[in-house]
């Protein structure tokens, strides 16, 4: 093949198709022109690497086309573009959506701590049952204080992150079944109430809180809001409302990962929380405080984003040409 005959004859081509894939606007017959000499020129880079592969050329069309082929079948959102999105509309929006469910499950979850709190520190009976007073004196006086500072933080801080996301992650696996994310929510009420209870009747309550509020705001609304992002997938299944029952469990399956997905930095921070400020020398009320501003800074955070989003009909799920197409319902 004459290479040099061969550019002759196509390199108007290849320019108007330069040409045309770096304008922003197109009208209808450009935009076959554009079409036409994409495919033209895709032929043509067939040909040159099939009998002529010159380097030069080859890195000419190859870049041609390239280019050509983003701009007719679009180019994928950037990453970071995509991050951003997550951050500010997807993540928040789904939160806040089910804010109700997350409410309700710390509701539940505190009547039951409180309940079983004030049972425990009020009857020596129940106490003798939960261990020997030498075991719980052991508890209030030492072990429950020790736990947040006998490992080194940083380590410390990734064992109360696998913890946590572990908690979370059954409340999602289990959302479905609606039962089981009640059980890790009671299950995690009942251990919060005994050793409360515990430190209460010791006259350790103030060293409870003072240990518990500073990480513990945080990591519990985490453990609230995957809970009832749980929930939320159950009672899709339960009332679908005018969808079908496989598209609103789907829809909230989706939302719900998306919740997941935002929740691992929400229990990182928690669990940094954990291992520096919580066994760190601050008074109680400096570790509060910080504990307290993290918290409130995640809530005003899902309040400021995800209430506009949720209002512009922002749920959380995929993209609609990722989620695919469904039949439209009345209501």
């Amino acid at each position: 093949m004459d290479l040099d005959a061969f550019v002759a004859v196509h390199s108007a081509d290849w320019d108007r198709l330069d040409r045309l894939t770096r304008r922003r606007r197109l009208t209808g017959a450009e935009v076959d022109e554009l079409v036409l000499l994409y495919q033209r020129a895709a032929t043509h880079l067939s040909v040159v690497r099939s009998f002529s592969p010159d380097p030069a050329l080859v890195a000419r069309l190859s870049g041609t086309v390239a280019r050509a082929r983003t701009a007719v079948s679009g180019g994928n959102e950037p990453l970071t573009r995509e991050f951003v999105r997550m951050v500010t509309v997807s993540f928040p929006a789904a939160v806040y959506r089910s804010r109700w469910w997350a409410f309700g499950s710390a509701a539940g979850s505190a009547l039951v701590a409180l309940a079983l709190g004030w049972w425990v520190a009020t009857s020596p009976r129940v106490q003798a049952t939960v261990g020997t007073e030498q075991q719980i004196r052991q508890l209030v006086n030492n072990d429950f204080e020790s736990y947040y500072s006998e490992n080194a933080a940083s380590g410390f801080a990734a064992q109360v992150w696998t913890n946590n996301a572990w908690v979370a992650a059954l409340c999602f696996v289990l959302g479905i079944t609606g039962v089981g994310v009640v059980f890790v929510l009671a299950q995690n009420a009942l251990n919060l109430g005994l050793v409360g209870g515990l430190m209460a009747a010791n006259d350790r309550l103030g060293l409870f809180f003072g240990l518990i509020t500073p990480h513990g705001l945080l990591e519990l609304t985490a453990v609230f809001v995957a809970a009832g992002a749980g929930l939320k997938v159950f009672w899709a299944w339960v009332d679908p409302g005018p969808r079908s029952r496989v598209r609103a469990v789907g829809e909230e399956g989706r939302a719900m990962v998306t919740i997941a997905i935002g929740l691992v930095a929400v229990l990182l921070v928690s669990g940094v929380v954990e291992a520096f400020v919580t066994p760190s020398p601050l008074p109680t009320w400096a570790r509060i405080t910080i504990g307290a501003t993290v918290w409130l800074g995640f809530l005003g955070y899902v309040r400021y984003f995800g209430r506009p989003a949720a209002l512009a009909g922002e749920t959380g799920d995929l993209a609609a040409e990722l989620a695919g197409d469904v039949r439209p319902v009345a209501g």
